[in-house]
């Protein structure tokens, strides 16, 4: 059987401190971990509320950004036909000069 003299040695060694204080750590967080987990729900809760209403309103930002661009979109779409639609009478005026009508 070990004696005390070898327990203290022991103990006193860096492997003995190690284990020691990792079993204290181990016990203490066993008695503590379920009081820190009530006592942080809170602000987890928070946190995680804050991440969804900020996601809400990025989520509403690019919504709005989507539709803005949607419209300059259609706005140089329509510009865009006008333009082509001028030119396209422009050129059947052109071509009328040249080549006119055959009569009936």
């Amino acid at each position: 059987m070990a004696n005390l003299n070898d327990l203290e040695d022991f103990l006193k060694s860096d492997l003995g401190k190690g284990l020691a204080i990792g079993a204290a750590v181990a016990g203490t967080a066993a008695l503590a971990l379920p009081a820190l987990l009530q006592a942080a729900r809170p602000l987890l809760r928070s946190a995680v509320k804050t991440g969804v209403l900020m996601a809400e309103v990025g989520r509403e930002a690019f919504a709005e950004a989507n539709e803005t661009l949607e419209d300059i979109v259609a706005e140089v779409r329509a510009e865009l036909a006008a333009r082509h639609g001028e030119a396209s009478e422009v050129a059947a005026a052109v071509a009328k000069t040249v080549v006119p009508d055959e009569p009936g």
